[in-house]
């Protein structure tokens, strides 16, 4: 059951960096370009994820990563995000 709780746990977390494309980089026609690659684990031992992001846009810049691990000792993660705008 605990195994089952990790698979669904990871796969809700993970889903958006599925659906946002993963370790895509891409570039667009307003001058924007971003970069982001994911990672996700479910084994015996725990579940987790981590992301990277970096975006420049017309708007300004920004960057976070963060990462999330859960096992029998419980939760643990952390969080950086940096940005500016023009």
């Amino acid at each position: 059951m605990r195994a089952l709780k990790r698979v669904l746990a990871v796969s809700a977390l993970a889903a958006p960096l599925v659906v946002g494309c993963a370790g895509l980089a891409s570039a667009q026609e307003d001058l924007s370009a971003n970069f982001d690659q994911g990672q996700f684990a479910a084994n015996q031992s725990g579940a987790g994820e981590a992301a990277t992001t970096s975006v420049v846009s017309p708007y300004g810049v920004q960057h976070t990563d963060f990462m999330i691990w859960a096992d029998d000792s419980g939760v643990s993660g952390g969080f950086n995000g940096a940005g500016a705008s023009y």
